[in-house]
């Protein structure tokens, strides 16, 4: 059965239920909602792809963050063998990997050409002799110069009597106390990484979801189906049942992916190192997402009635959709590098910006939870007061048709 034909079977459904309660009125549209989107392609299609997304993003992550860097071939000959561990502990001790090897006198030259070690170390004593094919690279250039100054070192030490590898030891583990005035703050990269996860996860669902509740209010406009759902139901009572089945369509969705994401952090070990707690940093997404989907889609809906043409939705509900970028946008490129940005902050507690932002200073580690709960306090405590304004625009405009309806006209007639 096609979407269209199984839209058309609910809504006779609806209609041919008559005069029901409250609760079960938006129950029923509620479901008409979940069971005619969860089916569609583009739901089906959307959800494979996000949950993909974050799977592979996980086992790029895995296999990109457990690659050693490759180590560099370096030869000895016979004579310079001696001095072998002593380039190498050089190298560890700049960050550079190298792997050391004998090489006879007469196949230098042939190693060198073919690429097979990067440069040979001929002679160490009383001068440090070098051969390359081309040039000395960039990476082993300060290598052999720290080198050549740890021999001249061995050599004066030797000439007054001491014993080199005491003193070599001694100067590799000597370290330098630094007292920084303002120091930085030490980043942890999975807390960072499910930031950005979390603020574009939420922005692209939010986004989504809102505008599928205007559509949908404008479809059923103009396919004048809602005159015959109105037979039966109240116009606050559709809304409502409009809002909460694609708020469960939009939940679910993301409930899949975050879960996606845990499992394939979890099974990779991709936390081991990082101290983001990701059952909180899940939980919160979730939470958000509920509490600003309501938000957004009652907003959403509301301006959708207001217009009877597909044509016309992406006019009126832009300033709300523009209202969502500027956090979105603030969050992402500002927060992950600065999460106690003072801006960022004052705008987590800002009901339609918490939603976008304190979920970031969540996963960032950067929220108290006094700070989280008081942000949700003031989102919830906005509902009530959307749920009345919504409810009254939408009840003035949804039989309307022609021109687009202003809000005062249709406060007006509700």
């Amino acid at each position: 059965m096609s979407a269209d034909a199984r839209q058309g079977a609910s809504t006779r459904q609806v209609a041919a239920t008559g005069e029901l309660g409250t609760s079960a009125a938006i129950r029923l549209v509620a479901a008409r909602e979940i069971t005619t989107r969860v089916r569609t392609r583009a739901f089906i299609w959307t959800t494979a792809l996000f949950v993909a997304a974050v799977v592979l993003g996980g086992i790029l992550l895995d296999v990109v963050g457990g690659q050693e860097p490759d180590a560099t071939d370096v030869g000895f000959t016979p004579s310079a063998a001696q001095a072998a561990s002593l380039f190498e502990a050089t190298a560890k001790g700049m960050g550079v990997t190298v792997e050391t090897h004998e090489v006879d006198d007469a196949t230098v030259d042939e190693r060198l050409q073919d690429g097979s070690l990067e440069l040979v170390v001929t002679a160490v004593d009383p001068t440090l002799d070098v051969t390359v094919d081309d040039a000395v690279g960039q990476v082993l250039e300060p290598v052999l110069a720290a080198f050549a100054q740890q021999l001249a070192l061995a050599s004066a030490v030797t000439d007054l009597g001491g014993e080199p590898a005491e003193v070599a030891g001694q100067i590799a583990d000597a370290q330098p106390q630094v007292t920084a005035l303002d120091p930085e703050p030490v980043r942890d990269g999975g807390q960072i990484v499910a930031g950005y996860i979390a603020g574009i996860l939420l922005f692209i669902s939010l986004m989504t979801a809102g505008q599928l509740v205007a559509q949908g209010v404008v479809e059923e406009k103009s396919s004048r189906v809602v005159e015959l759902l109105l037979a039966t139901v109240r116009p606050a009572q559709l809304m409502a049942g409009k809002v909460l089945g694609i708020g469960v369509v939009g939940l679910l969705q993301v409930a899949l992916v975050v879960a996606a994401g845990a499992g394939t952090a979890t099974a990779l070990g991709l936390l081991d190192a990082s101290s983001l707690d990701i059952g909180t940093t899940a939980v919160w997404a979730l939470v958000w997402f509920v509490v600003g989907f309501a938000m957004y889609a009652l907003v959403l809906g509301a301006l959708g009635a207001l217009v009877s043409r597909q044509e016309d939705v992406g006019s009126v509900i832009g300033p709300v959709t523009t209202l969502m970028i500027v956090p979105y946008v603030l969050g992402i490129s500002i927060l992950p590098w600065d999460p106690t940005n003072s801006l960022a902050t004052w705008l987590s507690f800002v009901p339609f910006c918490s939603p976008m932002l304190m979920p970031i200073r969540i996963a960032l580690g950067a929220a108290e939870t006094w700070e989280a709960l008081l942000a949700l306090g003031l989102s919830i405590a906005l509902v009530p007061v959307l749920v009345w304004l919504a409810g009254r625009i939408y009840s003035g405009a949804i039989l309307h048709s022609g021109s687009r309806m202003k809000i005062r006209d249709a406060l007006r007639r509700a």
